[in-house]
């Protein structure tokens, strides 16, 4: 584990030295994470203007949902798309082979290898949404910390999600509509699921599980969630988690290396 964390140091100060040349696209990250809250705040405000409740939810506590949605846009921007949409370039240029050679795990390198700081902008709002939302409902710290877990549980679940999309690439190369599908399904979470006809319900908790990501950490922070759904959360995130070392391993069989 110790030579994992001294790679995974070298790999992130590296990758931030290297996105630092380029500072002016900082800014720019941090005005567009800025427009793109102000909007998903208008579009939540449209609906509770006239005093209108999504069932269960006052405005700040869909703040809260809101707030935890934006920290997995940061999450994602950070570290699962400079990464994971790496893997089309190199199983198409066929550097995938200096990957597989290396005395490492592969999922890891592919992982980790980049960080991106032009999702810390959205790490930051996210973060402040919660804050105020959870000052106005007079939220503890033990708040917080119940729900972290289950924000964990949520991380694992969209990376595993994205992985398994990535590795696909070893058969269909180029897969990136393939992630904006995924990306667009999980605007989802932007709301809490009672927002959402009963069909839809159903299928954003168990086809793709945008309600794990959002409303079941937003529901334990609010002190509400059922311990049910939180050890589901994180039985899902296991099994996810696994599925996606598993079916990299598998992808693997199918691939060609340029050398070959």
């Amino acid at each position: 584990m110790q030579r994992y964390f001294k790679v995974l140091f070298l790999f992130w100060s590296t990758a931030i030295a290297a996105e630092l040349e380029y500072r002016l696209n900082f800014l720019i990250a941090t005005f567009s994470s800025l427009a793109n809250l102000i909007g998903s705040i208008f579009g939540l405000f449209l609906f509770y203007r006239t005093g209108y409740n999504f069932q269960g939810w006052n405005w700040q506590e869909a703040m809260l949902v809101l707030g935890i949605f934006t920290l997995l846009q940061g999450f994602s921007a950070a570290f699962l798309v400079p990464n994971l949409n790496r893997i089309v370039e190199q199983v198409e240029r066929g550097t995938l082979d200096f990957v597989l050679l290396k005395p490492i795990s592969s999922q890891f390198w592919l992982s980790t290898r980049m960080i991106s700081p032009w999702g810390f902008p959205d790490l930051f709002f996210g973060t402040i949404i919660i804050l105020y939302a959870g000052g106005r409902l007079n939220l503890s710290v033990w708040n917080y910390l119940f729900s972290i877990v289950p924000v964990l549980f949520g991380l694992i679940i969209l990376y595993s999600l994205w992985f398994m999309l990535g590795a696909t690439s070893i058969w269909f190369v180029k897969i990136y509509n393939v992630t904006e599908v995924l990306r667009g399904l999980l605007e989802a979470g932007r709301y809490p699921m009672v927002a959402y006809p009963a069909a839809y319900r159903v299928f954003f908790t168990f086809v793709v599980p945008v309600a794990f990501l959002t409303t079941i950490p937003a529901e334990a922070m609010l002190g509400r969630s059922e311990t049910t759904w939180v050890l589901g959360s994180g039985l899902l995130a296991l099994v996810l988690l696994l599925a996606s070392k598993l079916f990299w391993q598998f992808a693997l069989r199918f691939y060609t290396s340029a050398s070959s």
